[in-house]
Order: C-alpha cells, then structure tokens, then sequence
C-alpha cells in the first residue's frame, strides 16, 4: 500500500511517499518540491554581494549563511595570500549573535513543533498555548541580538575581517539584561530547576531532577516508548567550531576528525534538494550530533540506553539551548569595545580565489563553497544540514530520516519522527 503525505510547517513543505507493509512503514522516498536557484543567482555577482543573498536563503538561519558567507571570502583571501586575523571582539561578536540564533530556533522548534504534533498524534488535550511560550523569549533573545546585527532576520552586518558594529558598554549590558531574561524563563517555564544545576546532569539516571515543560514531555516521550523509537545509523558529524562547537565524527564510541574535503554532493531521483554523503556515508547532523562528538556525558549516558532515538534528540537540542545560554554570557563579559571590529582594509581585495567555510546552524554543519574568477563569483555551493539528515535512499545505503521512520506504526508516527530532525525546507531547495 502506498500513502502521500504532505508535510507543512517546516519553512515550507516535504512530500513523503509511504510504502506500508500491514499498516507498518517499510519504505519512505522524501522529495521538495520547489527550485529557488540561489547558487545559480551568486554566479556573475561580486563576492561581497553573497553577504546580502545567501542571508535570504532562510528567514531561521538566516545569521547562519551569513558568516557562513563572509568566513568563505575570509578563507579565500587568506589562500590568495592576504595576511589577516579577526580580533577577539569580532569573533565573540559573530559567537554571540550566532548563538542566539539558535536559540530562538530551538525554542520554536521544541514549542511550535515536536509537543503540539506530539499532542496530536496521541490525541492528548493541548491545556496550554505552546506556540505562545515560543514566542516570549524567542523576542527576548533577538532583541539581544539585533543590539549588534542591527536587524533580524537577514542582517548583513558580518563582513569579511569581522563585523561592521561597534556596541559600547551600554549596548553589551542591555543584551545581556536580555539573556538574563531568557535564562529566568527557561528555568522557570522549560526546566523548572537552575540552569547550573540542569548542565550539571550527567547520568539518565538523573533526569528525574527535570521538571517544566521539558521534564513532562521527556515522561510523555518515555512512557509512549518514543526512547526508543526514530533509530538511525547512529552516526554523527559536524563541521563548523563556532559557538565552542567542536568539529569531528562519532560512530558509536569511536570519534575521528573530519575533512570538508571528503563532502560530496549529489543529485537525487526525486525533488530538487541534493543528497550529501561523508566518505560515501550518510551521517546525522544537528544538536544531538554537536552533543556525541563533544562527549557530553548526559548524552553519552543516553545515547548508552537509548541510541539515537527520537527522545534522545529532543533532549540534546533542548539542553543544548542551556549551554549556549550559558556561553551568551560569557561571550558578553569578554567582549572589549576598545578593540577593532574589522581588521580587513577594502584596498586588500582580492579578485581571484577559492574559499569554503562550515558553521554550525540550528539545525546542523552548513557548508558555503566559493570560486571567484576576475573579481566575480563563478561557483557557489551551499549544503544545508537538512541535506544530510534528509537524503534520500541510494542502492548502497538508507537515509537518515527514512532509516529512522521504517517500522513506524503509522504514516502520522513516521512523519512526528521525521519533524524531530527539524527540518528546514526552504535552505534544502536554497
């Protein structure tokens, strides 16, 4: 029996075609629809000008393109020969408004996404307005933000040799009023115990100290053995090392560094998105990849019980909303305004070069590739972290996502698994 379903919400929409066995998910074929054209639009451009364009990609992530842009150019120049270093102001800048980013993304994800289709798929009474909690501190935290971006979303202020803001004392201390204010709501409304003490968890065994929002919807995910449900390859990358982030693979127990030169990109059967495969490999990206490979020791206790299930997934993005509040704070106390925010004079320009560069964004390692050929960009190349969570099936191998919907009970079971990746369709088609 073959099923079409339409998934909405997800910055656009997914098509999945089912294939049910008895009424169990055997097959799954993912595919979007829809042809954006923003790599083909950069050819022709100047360099700078993808500052401006890949930031429209999406309206999540937007802060992610951009210094995923800008640190491509920096890359370049750097292999043309241009000497030059960002001043710790400027990074902790980008970590900063980075960080919120995803934050915000989190937020909506967890309120917005995984509990009310949760809700739905177990017809339990929604008794609260979640996408309402959202909301609150998804505000707070871009009003944070946008004291250095100067707008959210598709902010350019990002440039290559650091960023074009200048904050004073007074603007550091206003945003950091506002992470105060996001932290007093997350634990309060989220976790319902002090944000030390939660980052302090390092056993499963312990969980039963969460409360909040995240500690019943943990019980209900356990108790309805989504614990074990939504199981991969269990095999995780990630690329970019901003946010203090760290860069490698995880298969199991076993970490390894990684090389964006082994990154190959291919064109599917279906749709228009691209598949994108690691030493012809599939491999999960996002929070709880960001999670395995920096050993976080709650999640290597999880991940001991549970695999890469779908409650695990749902724990590492929610915690990891506690650890890049955490480093908001730090990143504030240690920025200098007396240093330089850009160090890159417009007369070292360089008019041929090849950069690439990988940050990591909400949703996972997004990588910007480019070629500049007498002053203008020949080639660019984008792939999203929906791209290698969202693959389709080769002969050789499962997707991730369709590895972890097969043997769902239903087509509504399999798609709530498939929203756990936290998809994001419009960067997939970019």
């Amino acid at each position: 029996m073959k099923i079409k379903e339409i998934v909405e919400k997800i910055e656009g929409e997914a098509e999945l075609d089912f294939k049910l066995n008895n009424g169990v998910v055997e097959d799954v074929q993912i595919s979007f629809g829809f042809y954006r054209g923003i790599e083909d639009i950069l050819i022709g451009k100047a360099p700078l000008d993808s500052l401006v364009i890949t930031p429209r990609v999406c309206g999540i992530c937007n802060h992610s393109h951009l210094i995923a842009a800008a640190k491509a150019i920096e890359d370049g120049y750097k292999s043309s020969g241009i000497e030059f270093k960002l001043t710790q102001k400027a990074e902790l800048i980008r970590d900063f408004t980075l960080s919120c980013e995803l934050i915000q993304n989190h937020f909506k994800w967890f309120y917005m996404t995984m509990i009310p289709y949760f809700y739905e798929l177990k017809s339990i009474e929604i008794k609260q307005n979640y996408p309402l909690k959202a909301l609150y501190p998804s505000q707070i935290i871009t009003k944070a933000m946008s004291i250095f971006s100067g707008q959210w979303p598709h902010s350019s202020y990002a440039v290559p040799g650091g960023v074009t803001c200048d904050p004073t004392y007074v603007d550091i201390l206003q945003s950091a009023s506002f992470i105060d204010e996001v932290i007093d709501f997350f634990q309060k409304v989220v976790i319902g115990i002090d944000l030390e003490e939660f980052l302090s968890i390092e056993n499963a065994l312990d969980l039963e100290k969460v409360q909040g929002d995240l500690g019943e919807f943990l019980y209900l995910l356990g108790s309805n053995d989504y614990a074990k449900k939504g199981q991969s390859h269990d095999r995780f990358i990630v690329f970019g090392s901003n946010c203090g982030f760290k860069s490698g693979k995880s298969i199991a127990t076993t970490f390894a560094n990684v090389d964006i030169n082994y990154v190959k990109e291919f064109k599917q059967k279906r749709g228009e998105s691209k598949g994108v495969e690691y030493k012809e490999k599939f491999f999960e990206t996002g929070p709880l990849s960001r999670a395995m490979v920096a050993k976080v020791p709650i999640i290597k206790s999880l991940h001991k019980r549970y695999k890469d299930s779908v409650l695990i997934r749902v724990f590492a993005r929610v915690r990891e909303i506690s650890q890049l509040l955490h480093s908001c704070k730090k990143y504030l106390d240690l920025i200098n305004p007396n240093e330089e925010s850009c160090t890159l004079k417009a007369s070292l320009l360089s008019q041929n070069f090849e950069g690439v560069a990988a940050v990591e964004a909400a949703r996972g390692s997004l990588i910007h590739k480019t070629k500049v050929e007498d002053g203008k960009i020949s080639k660019y190349e984008i792939i999203t972290p929906t791209q290698w969570n969202l693959s389709n099936s080769t002969k050789e191998q499962e997707g991730v996502a369709i590895k972890a919907m097969r043997g769902s009970s239903s087509t509504k079971e399999a798609t709530f698994i498939f929203r756990s990746f936290d998809i994001c369709s419009v960067c997939t088609v970019q």
